[in-house]
């Protein structure tokens, strides 16, 4: 698990969605603890993010012995989901620069295109939900405004801030990861309709039912290997001796 939300931290940052150190992932480790990515001691950033970077740390917020480590600011953000949401197991938290310009802007993530993303397009058709708030979610009651803004959504805005994702199951971080992905598609779509300044109609009720469901394995697993494809690429991949 630990190398999985180093992964997901590498990606975000490598897509543009977690800039410089700012940003984290979590994935819950039962017996009421989770895996956060931390700050390190020689902090280089998310898309350096290492196994050693991921640490235990309760649900309670209480830190566990870290070696030098500190857990996030924002802790509040993952154990209070965590803490309201028993289906939940992961989190993330990025700041995707075209969400924060959409959210900034007032412009909603609407249903306008189909199967050029049917993921992405399920999330806008379901509504994203918006804090609206620009504040650092470092405490748990603001934390508890967050969950209670995001409600049973996947998906929430901070509006000034950043995103909140979530995801189930056994491939949960890769679920949360390929959401955050999503999220900036649409902000993107978005940011450049209202640029053009073309008024668009939200997607007809019956092409929204010729969008099928292609399950986790394709929306997710495939899209998480492909952007684990473009880490390599890049020299990004995280060695497999680590750990």
């Amino acid at each position: 698990m630990r190398r999985t939300v180093a992964l997901a931290c590498r990606i975000l940052a490598n897509a543009g969605l977690a800039s410089d150190i700012l940003g984290h992932v979590s994935v819950r480790a039962g017996a009421g603890t989770l895996l956060v990515r931390c700050r390190g001691p020689r902090e280089e950033g998310l898309l350096f993010t290492t196994e050693q970077d991921v640490h235990l740390v309760g649900l309670d917020g209480e830190n566990r012995p870290l070696d030098g480590w500190s857990a996030p600011a924002e802790l509040p953000i993952h154990t209070e989901v965590l803490r309201a949401r028993p289906e939940v197991d992961a989190v993330v938290h990025a700041h995707p620069p075209g969400v924060l310009l959409a959210g900034l802007a007032d412009l909603p993530l609407r249903p306008v295109f189909g199967a050029y993303n049917i993921p992405a397009a399920r999330l806008s058709l379901d509504g994203v939900p918006v804090y609206p708030r620009s504040v650092l979610v470092r405490r748990p009651e603001l934390g508890r405004e967050v969950v209670a803004a995001m409600g049973s959504a996947p998906v929430c805005v901070l509006r000034g801030h950043g995103i909140v994702t979530v995801g189930s199951g056994e491939h949960a971080v890769e679920q949360a990861v390929v959401r955050a992905l999503n999220l900036e598609v649409l902000a993107g779509l978005a940011l450049e309709l209202a640029r053009l300044g073309r008024p668009v109609a939200d997607l007809p009720p019956e092409d929204v039912a010729e969008l099928p469901d292609l399950g986790s394995a394709f929306n997710d697993l495939q899209i998480w290997r492909h952007q684990l494809a473009r880490l390599r690429l890049a020299g990004l991949d995280l060695p497999e001796a680590e750990g």
